[in-house]
């Protein structure tokens, strides 16, 4: 675990690293994963192999006195029961980088060079017997101090970040205006990640969307690993979640709610509940309602990359994008609720972006609005779990 105790910087003047590390990482910490399974790891790479070998893979022959840092996929903190789950955890971990880097930039430390390998790397013994064996390569950055750092930057990240959330109430019906949809989609670094974003407002559009999810929708519920897994992070209530640090407790999935309705939706999400009422249909409730909520939602967005088999590189970048995004609906009062289910299955991914007409590889889709309530925060492990010093 990086340490967390430093000395302060002096006023108007950078923090020094170990500083800017702690209070980027705490707000790295809230980027949304699947299942809120936090799979990531971070390494500041201090020790003189380390250095070495960080320098080495960004293409350098000598490290200086660079800071570096790298991105890891934690395999313990993976969701492996579908294969697309390896495509939502480096969703994840690409919007983790990108909360990281974009707060140790508004505090005075900014990227001078990175490297993202195609393919993760399981194996990197260059970095030494610290690193971790369950830890796969994603990114390595260099990084050098610059100017003066900008509070209120990182007060406006930090405050947006806190404020994200998956909000699965109803959404009001009033249509997102397209000058607002056009913001959202224009990204900063869309130019060289290669992201395409797309919204579905038209009626027609909206209704062959929800047409897929109340036939398909139930599918999550109805395969046994895929919803055993998820069960196993659907917490109690909300101190069971804050105890775990992971997970949603069932009023992040179904809003506020009585202890005698708490224990009616345990019974009903158990594994065995949903194994013994699929032949009757079970699942196709489920599937109904999530259907009946999209379809009061004004719009649909997609993000695609341009690749048919994006690599982790590829993936890693539009997670980046995708905080990106869900940060500025944030900031304009819009709630992000993303519905995977149709693309964790290849013949339910092909048939969405068959009906709304997507190329590439389409990696998120989710509903986006304005919501009628406000839904609690997911909890969240200590930020430092996620760090080691190598």
């Amino acid at each position: 675990m990086i340490p967390t105790p430093v000395p302060p910087a002096r006023p108007g003047q950078p923090a020094s690293f170990d500083a800017a590390l702690r209070d980027a990482m705490a707000i790295a910490a809230l980027a949304p994963s699947s299942h809120n399974c936090q799979p990531w790891g971070l390494a500041h790479l201090t020790g003189p192999g380390a250095r070495r070998a960080a320098a080495h893979h960004l293409g350098r022959t000598k490290n200086g006195d660079s800071t570096y840092l790298a991105l890891a996929l934690d395999r313990e903190r993976s969701l492996v029961a579908l294969p697309a789950h390896d495509l939502e955890m480096l969703l994840s971990c690409g919007a983790y980088w990108r909360l990281l880097l974009r707060a140790l930039d508004t505090l005075g430390w900014a990227a001078a060079a990175d490297r993202y390998p195609d393919h993760a790397l399981n194996r990197v013994s260059e970095f030494g017997d610290a690193w971790p064996s369950t830890w796969s390569l994603l990114a390595v950055v260099e990084l050098r101090r610059h100017g003066i750092p900008d509070p209120d930057g990182f007060a406006d990240l930090r405050t947006a970040a806190t404020d994200r959330r998956t909000n699965r109430a109803p959404y009001r019906k009033d249509p997102v205006g397209r000058e607002l949809l056009g913001e959202l989609g224009q990204l900063e670094d869309i130019a060289t990640t290669g992201t395409v974003i797309r919204h579905f407002t038209g009626a027609d559009e909206r209704a062959r969307f929800v047409r897929l999810l109340a036939r398909h929708g139930g599918r999550d519920f109805s395969h046994a690993a895929a919803w055993r897994e998820t069960h196993s992070f659907v917490r109690r209530d909300e101190a069971a979640a804050r105890a775990a640090g992971d997970g949603f407790a069932l009023s992040q999935l179904f809003g506020p709610m009585s202890a005698q309705r708490r224990r009616l939706f345990s019974l009903a999400l158990a594994p065995a509940t949903m194994r013994a009422l699929r032949p009757l249909g079970y699942h196709r409730a489920f599937a109904r309602g999530i259907a009946a909520a999209a379809g009061k939602t004004p719009a649909v967005v997609a993000m695609s990359r341009p690749e048919q088999a994006p690599g982790s590189a590829s993936l890693v970048r539009a997670g980046g994008d995708l905080v990106d995004y869900w940060l500025r609906a944030t900031r304009a009062g819009l709630a992000v609720h993303p519905l995977s289910v149709l693309l964790q299955h290849d013949d339910l991914r092909r048939a969405l972006q068959s009906s709304l007409g997507l190329s590439g590889r389409t990696v998120f889709v989710a509903r986006l609005g304005r919501p009628t309530t406000g839904f609690p925060a997911a909890p969240r492990l200590d930020p430092g779990q996620a760090g080691r010093r190598i």
